[in-house]
């Protein structure tokens, strides 16, 4: 793998957990700003007279923008640091999330929606923030507990529906705001850069995309990362719509088991940089790989509801151990200067792969009636990304320094 320079010995454990424990906070609270619309999709809908189509539209706006954003989020990481780039980020979150709490037309909906999108892009300045502070060998475990602050889209389906019908509609937008106002705050003031010593790149934002974009490593990722966090973040949108569809659950029903999906894939993201860091994050996506194509052939043939709960469980923990090993995989190949660049475009290929399936499948089983042709196509992607992560990424990854994806191709 590309060697990275060590990180510098001032860089105490103190000063790496509160980097880290500042980062997964203000990840956690900014995911759940991203993710205010959607559980409150029902409400604007009966609110405003708006069509299925209309409220899906809504939904999906700060989900392309916050995929997109996370491109240039990065490269402004790479340029001025992961504390300035998060704390003022977080403060102007702040902004249309109160512009949100008083929006009462379809088109403000949609314009706060649009600016609020920049806090899912969160994810691209925490990776190379947390990245720069632990060594090689302790990156997998670390990004792992990072990306945990996804979590904060299952908070935002629990509580913000709670907040809405107990204290009324914009007291979510209020609560959320304030969380935002006091994470950016505290890592304007808290936070530190890695005390790593190295210059500020000099390059543009685009040269530096377009230099990480031509990492082929920076692609194979990208690609991986599009099925296990996008099959994630799919599955969390569209499996509460199946599982009515398919075994005539009750809505709530079936959203207590999307909540258990979204909690096991969230719990298994570190343990999979965990075990990165110990087996190699190539093998171990392998295995994730192999086992989500395993998971999307039972679950294809709508088995008993024991064997399809078994299913969509091992499929949650595989895609979580997936998440881990990805950025297990990109803090050690990619060098340290363009971590945050390349985590940008990883991101937005994660994002936009939880975006298009949830399309397909309802396509899918508009046509046919049936869910088990768009899960056999999932099945097939998993054998196709396990093939390339075993015959490909895996001796890659056993050459000698530096990593040959490292290259420009």
């Amino acid at each position: 793998m590309t060697a990275v320079p060590p990180v510098a010995p001032r860089a105490t454990t103190a000063g790496r957990t509160k980097a880290l424990v500042l980062a997964t906070t203000a990840f956690a609270v900014n995911f759940w700003a991203w993710a205010l619309l959607s559980p409150l999709g029902p409400v604007y809908k009966e609110l405003l007279g708006l069509s299925a189509t209309a409220v899906s539209v809504l939904v999906a706006v700060p989900v392309i923008v916050g995929s997109l954003g996370r491109m240039v989020l990065g490269a402004l990481t790479d340029r001025y640091g992961g504390r300035l780039v998060f704390g003022v980020t977080s403060l102007l979150g702040a902004l249309p999330v109160v512009f949100l709490a008083f929006a009462e037309s379809y088109p403000a909906l949609l314009a706060g929606g649009l600016v609020l999108g920049m806090t899912g892009a969160t994810f691209a300045i925490g990776v190379p923030f947390v990245n720069a502070w632990y060594p090689p060998e302790r990156r997998g475990l670390a990004l792992g507990i990072f990306g945990m602050g996804n979590i904060g889209t299952a908070i935002s389906g629990f509580l913000t529906p709670w907040l809405a019908a107990e204290f009324g509609r914009a007291t979510p937008f209020f609560a959320v705001a304030v969380a935002l106002v006091l994470v950016g705050i505290a890592f304007l003031v808290l936070g530190r850069d890695a005390p790593s010593g190295g210059a500020a790149p000099a390059q543009s934002f685009t040269a530096r995309f377009a230099a990480a974009a031509r990492l082929r490593v920076t692609r194979e990722l990208a690609g991986m990362y599009a099925l296990t966090f996008g099959g994630f973040v799919a599955f969390g949108v569209y499996l509460p719509l199946y599982l009515k569809a398919q075994y005539g659950l009750t809505v709530a029903d079936a959203a207590a088991r999307t909540a258990g999906f979204v909690v096991l894939a969230t719990l298994a993201r570190p343990v999979g940089g965990w075990l990165s860091d110990r087996l190699g994050g190539e093998r171990v996506l392998s295995w994730v790989l192999a086992a989500v194509f395993a998971c999307a052939i039972v679950v294809s043939f709508a088995p008993g509801m024991p064997l399809a709960t078994a299913g969509f469980l091992a499929m949650a923990a595989a895609l979580g151990l997936g998440n881990g090993a990805v950025f297990a995989i990109l803090g050690r190949a990619v060098p340290a200067a363009s971590v945050g660049s390349a985590t940008g475009v990883v991101g937005a290929a994660g994002g936009l792969g939880g975006f298009l399936p949830p399309i397909v499948m309802g396509l899918i089983y508009q046509a046919t009636g049936s869910y088990a042709i768009g899960l056999m196509l999932l099945a097939a992607m998993a054998f196709g990304a396990f093939v390339y992560c075993w015959a490909v990424l895996r001796p890659a990854a056993r050459a000698t320094t530096p990593d040959p994806r490292t290259s420009e191709t």
